[in-house]
C-alpha cells in the first residue's frame, strides 16, 4: 500500500473510489491516536509511503505533524482541502518554507 488517507468520513469515501484505503477521524483525539498508530515502526502501514491528511485532520494533530515532517521518515505527509475548500488563514509547513526562500507561485 503506497497511499493511506486519514480524515473526514465523506472524504475517505471519495478516496476509496480512487483506490486509496484510509481511516475516518472525527476529532483531535481520534486523529492523534490514528496518526500515532500509523506512524509506529512495527505497524502494518509501514509500507505506506504517503499519508494523505485533510487540512482539518492536520490542524487536529497540532505540533506532532511538523515534528514528523521534519524527521524525514516515511510516510511523507500530503494535506488536501476538505469538502468545504481550503481553510482560510491557515499556513502550512510548505507555505512557510516557500515564504522563507522567496518562492511565490
Amino acid at each position: 500500500m503506497d497511499y493511506f488517507f486519514l480524515g473526514e468520513r465523506d472524504l475517505l469515501t471519495a478516496f476509496r473510489f480512487a483506490g486509496v484505503d484510509g481511516r475516518p477521524v472525527g476529532n483531535a483525539e481520534e486523529a492523534c491516536a490514528a496518526f500515532k498508530e500509523i506512524t509506529r515502526e512495527d505497524n502494518q502501514c509501514a509500507a505506506c509511503k504517503i499519508l494523505i491528511l485533510s487540512e482539518q485532520t492536520a490542524d487536529w494533530l497540532g505540533n506532532e505533524l511538523p515534528s514528523w515532517q521534519l524527521s524525514g521518515k516515511y510516510p511523507l505527509i500530503v494535506e488536501v482541502p476538505g469538502l468545504n475548500g481550503h481553510i482560510s488563514g491557515r499556513t502550512t509547513l510548505v507555505d512557510s518554507i516557500r515564504e522563507a526562500i522567496g518562492i511565490h507561485v
